[in-house]
């Protein structure tokens, strides 16, 4: 046998003619090579030897003088000589591994090709909830045949949190969001602030990442055991990188927090955050800082495999006899595909998993009702720069709710909150600028709900909602004592409140402008009151869960991100528990 050594534009028909050499006979010695005019350039091919008589190379001696062995490489017609090489054969050239390729940032499956499949486990929507039930169930079921698809209505814009992105600062971010979001519709009169947006990821893109626990006396108040919830805010906190340390080392942090200490606020402490603030080391690479469901996608993806659609509108949850079967979704092109399922996650959002469920035909006296969020006010303020030695650093200080105070207060700066872009340059002009957001405790109530309005209907042909929200006169009371308690607060940290962006100094943000709304399908013991039982089963309904800001029956004066992540995680072992 002989080795030939390509030239730069030869094929194996093209060698096989300089050779007289049949085509059948090289691809037969050469199964590497795909077809006869693959070009070839540099690559080895066998040839037969000795050669027909009539043609193909002639014999000659190497360097040393010896006869010409079956390893002697002529160089695709080129001088014999330019090609030899050692005694003992030529080295093979490594040939590229066949496979699957990649045209995206992460594995999408197309929506037809999941209508041919049957899933154990079905999620609606890829926000905090529908990321961390994905999470749990690839973590625990790694080695499972489990078959696990999600889809999300939207598409995809970013593949990580915006703060990750070097080329966001605060001014960018929420010009971006607005971009990307829309006015949630059937919103007015009484809801007026209130945005969607329909993304990979969800709203978790542009969170805030603040991550406190619900508040003890809040967290009793739950049916869910307050020590079984601890153990599921452990696991959450863990797996978004919650950290207390964020502003370590921060003198606008530090000098600030011991100000309040010394007047009173004891239960002031750094605000937790969801951002990954551990080195790199064993070369490990952190490329999301700051957590979003981007992170839970990617954890999930990296334990097993699980298909992903975007695009893909859920427009009704299809059951037999009382149990899930699957759900009917919808393209962009208005083309229907019908999903199977044994188990079905809804995680789509406050406002779009009811509307969802009344679209179906399912009926629960507490269903779409006890909307809840938090009254928000704000404040801004100024303060010399003169006790903090550089570095400054950002502020991210919380002071809790207390039983007489029910609302929290967070204080940050130096941008909108506690974060700022690595060439941001702060001026040394003597003063810089605090910021106050107060959360305030809003009761769940009946009356606050939203249904289906059949006068109005969207693109795809189905009811918009409507909402139907107000604040009772008790929520009205803890506006008026968050104001107040925001202005001691100022005063007592040396804060002088002043207007800003032609804004007053403190005032109520718009209802729906906080993006906290939970409540409309919320979880509970009582088959009246809650639409889902404990383990977030939908009543009635076998094998649907619910996992979103819908299913949270009460959310305190806190950020309920963690929260939501926390019951999410829960739901997914319920749902574990069930299969197995």
């Amino acid at each position: 046998m002989k080795i030939w050594i390509s030239g730069s534009n030869e094929t194996l028909r093209s060698i096989a003619g300089k050779n007289h050499l049949s085509i059948e006979d090289l691809l037969s010695l050469n199964p590497h090579v795909g077809h006869p005019d693959q070009v070839l350039a540099g690559q080895p091919v066998k040839l037969p030897f000795p050669l027909p008589a009539d043609g193909g190379i002639e014999p000659r001696a190497d360097s040393l003088g010896a006869q010409p062995m079956s390893g002697a490489v002529p160089m695709g017609g080129s001088s014999p000589m330019s090609g030899a090489v050692p005694m003992g054969g030529a080295l093979p050239v490594c040939q590229a591994a066949p496979g699957p390729t990649l045209n995206n940032w992460i594995p999408l499956t197309p929506i037809e090709q999941m209508a041919q499949r049957e899933y154990d486990v079905l999620i609606i929507g890829t926000g905090a909830g529908g990321g961390a039930v994905l999470w749990r169930l690839c973590e625990k079921w790694r080695r499972e045949g489990k078959r696990i698809g999600i889809i999300e209505r939207g598409d995809q814009y970013i593949p990580t949190h915006a703060r990750n992105l070097s080329t966001m600062n605060q001014e960018r971010l929420t010009a971006y969001f607005s971009y990307l979001s829309k006015p949630l519709p059937g919103s007015l009169p009484e809801y007026p602030g209130a945005r969607q947006l329909f993304a990979l990821g969800g709203r978790t893109l542009f969170w805030y990442a603040f991550s406190p626990r619900l508040h003890e006396f809040d967290l009793v108040k739950w049916p869910i055991p307050a020590s079984e919830m601890e153990s599921y805010y452990g696991v959450a906190e863990e797996v978004m990188k919650v950290t207390d340390s964020f502003a370590e080392g921060s003198t606008f942090t530090e000098i600030l927090l011991e100000r309040l200490w010394m007047r009173g606020y004891s239960k002031a402490a750094p605000l937790p955050v969801a951002a990954d603030i551990v080195p790199h080391s064993f070369g490990q690479i952190h490329t999301d800082m700051f957590t979003s469901s981007i992170s839970l996608l990617a954890r999930a993806l990296n334990q097993r495999p699980y298909d992903l659609a975007i695009n893909s509108r859920a427009v009704q949850v299809l059951q037999t006899d009382g149990k899930v079967s699957g759900v009917q979704v919808m393209s962009p092109d208005k083309t229907s595909y019908t999903l199977r399922a044994k188990t079905v996650v809804l995680s789509a959002s406050t406002f779009e998993t009811p509307r969802l469920l009344l679209n179906s035909g399912f009926r629960h006296p507490a269903l779409g009702h006890y909307l809840t969020n938090q009254s928000f006010v704000q404040a801004t303020g100024i303060i010399s720069t003169a006790d903090f030695p550089i570095p400054w650093g950002p502020l991210n200080i919380m002071i809790p709710q207390k039983p007489e105070t029910p609302y929290s207060v967070l204080m940050t700066g130096p941008e909108a909150f506690y974060w700022y872009p690595v060439a941001y340059e702060r001026p040394l002009n003597g003063e810089t600028l605090v910021n106050f957001y107060g959360y305030g405790k809003v009761e769940p109530r009946y009356e606050n709900r939203i249904t289906l309005n059949p006068d109005k209907l969207d693109e795809f042909g189905f009811p918009e909602i409507k909402v139907h929200f107000s604040f009772s006169e008790r929520d009205w009371d803890v506006v008026g004592q968050m104001t107040e308690g925001i202005r001691r607060i100022a005063r007592d940290a040396g804060v002088r409140l002043a207007p800003r962006n032609g804004n007053p100094a403190i005032c109520l943000t718009p209802l729906g402008d906080l993006h906290h709304d939970s409540g409309t399908c919320r979880i509970g013991n009582d088959p009246v009151t809650s639409v889902a039982d404990t383990s977030g089963q939908i009543r009635g309904i076998s094998g649907l869960y619910v996992a979103d800001n819908s299913a949270l029956p009460y959310i305190g004066a806190e950020n309920q991100t963690l929260t939501t992540v926390a019951l999410a995680i829960r739901t997914a072992d319920n749902i574990i528990r069930r299969h197995s």
